[in-house]
């Protein structure tokens, strides 16, 4: 039986989770916080990430908790609406589309409930929440970890699915700076009751360096809003300290009228805050001896491109496919040789994806990019 650390319970981590358990691997998935995070934005399930979902059964569920917006409206700085539209919302495409989009936290329930149901006694993921990686030693003999509240253990294979700022990628490959690449501008995502009366409506706003995106969550009691400004490089500040990044923002977006104030105001006492420079991940190598990257840790494309949980889907699934593809001795050889696959197997996909964040800036990649990028890798039959 060979182990695996997934280190992040994200839906890198537990798409991930789910396809090495049915690969001959027993993994253990370590998530500093203490349950499945909540909040988090409307994210995007396109194209080949579709059939990922439809081969766990779980297609149908997340079209059942995908929202359903009726149209968008544009204001501008004070809250004056510029237009509207009934075809068409920014966060998720037209709205007669096959696209899937769902809130974050739908989507990684239904993946941990998928993990949790499918386990057997040989093979059940151990899920180890309120821990996390502090340190890691890969040799010949196996990954050595360490925990800030655990004991140390020894693993066939880790993987970092710890999204942008991947503790797995800082202590396997090197510090952040040398892999993330600023897109100039920086996002708070939370969440609140719907003071908004919206209704399966999405408000945007854009002014001078400065936008947010509102609409309720699936039956219309909860707003999620996504609010942010453009900057020529990355901010200063901590990145655990919560209160200076909402004060970054109210400093930013003060001046701003319309709903502005309202949303900073309830900006501060949300639960699920969260903010963080849009950026890419871009490194040579996602593998490096038993270590390995999946999803935002590895290859973040940026919401900018719209593609970043399509992307985690899917490269968990080609990791798992590439790695089965070998015995199950779990012998260094054979993980290298699986592991260099999946690598070479998902670098034209996230290329074509992550161009989708630079190809137009402020004006969103085409229709054309965006289907090809969908589309530009082949599953293969499932094994």
């Amino acid at each position: 039986m060979r182990t695996v650390l997934i280190s992040g319970a994200s839906v890198a981590g537990l798409t991930a989770a789910y396809w090495l358990r049915r690969r001959g691997f027993a993994p253990t998935v370590v998530e500093r916080a203490p349950a499945l995070r909540p909040g988090g934005q409307a994210v995007d399930v396109r194209g080949v990430a579709l059939d990922v979902l439809e081969r766990m059964d779980l297609l149908e569920e997340a079209r059942a908790l995908r929202t359903r917006m009726r149209g968008m409206s544009m204001v501008d700085g004070e809250g004056n609406e510029q237009w509207r539209s009934t075809e068409v919302a920014l966060s998720s495409g037209r709205l007669d589309g096959e696209d899937i989009e769902l809130l974050r936290d739908d989507l990684t329930r239904l993946l941990h409930e998928r993990v949790r149901d499918e386990a057997e006694d040989a093979f059940e993921t151990e899920f180890v929440f309120g821990d996390s990686l502090t340190a890691l030693t890969v040799d010949a003999d196996g990954a050595h970890a360490e925990f800030a509240h655990g004991a140390p253990r020894t693993f066939d294979l880790v993987v970092g699915a710890d999204g942008l700022r991947s503790t797995t990628r800082r202590l396997a490959f090197g510090p952040e700076g040398d892999f993330l690449h600023h897109l100039g501008q920086h996002v708070a995502v939370f969440s609140s009751e719907n003071f908004l009366k919206l209704e399966d409506w999405q408000v945007w706003m854009q002014h001078e360096g400065s936008g947010y995106c509102v609409y309720p969550a699936p039956g219309n009691a909860e707003l999620r809003t996504t609010i942010g400004f453009t900057s020529e490089g990355p901010e200063e500040y901590d990145h655990r300290d919560t209160g200076a990044q909402k004060a970054l923002l109210a400093e930013r977006l003060g001046h701003l009228g319309g709903d502005v104030p309202r949303l900073l105001e309830v900006m501060r006492e949300a639960p699920d805050f969260y903010f963080d420079a849009m950026a890419q991940v871009r490194m040579e190598s996602w593998v490096r001896g038993r270590a390995a990257l999946v999803g935002d840790a590895g290859y973040c494309p940026s919401p900018l491109s719209g593609q970043g949980s399509s992307l985690a889907l899917v490269g968990a699934y080609v990791l798992a496919d590439e790695l089965g593809k070998e015995g199950a001795e779990g012998t260094e050889g054979d993980l290298a040789a699986g592991l260099a696959r999946y690598d070479a197997r998902m670098r034209p996909f996230v290329a074509v994806n992550q161009a989708l964040a630079t190809e137009n800036p402020g004006r969103g990649a085409s229709e054309e990019s965006v289907e090809r990028a969908k589309n530009a890798l082949d599953l293969g039959p499932l094994s």
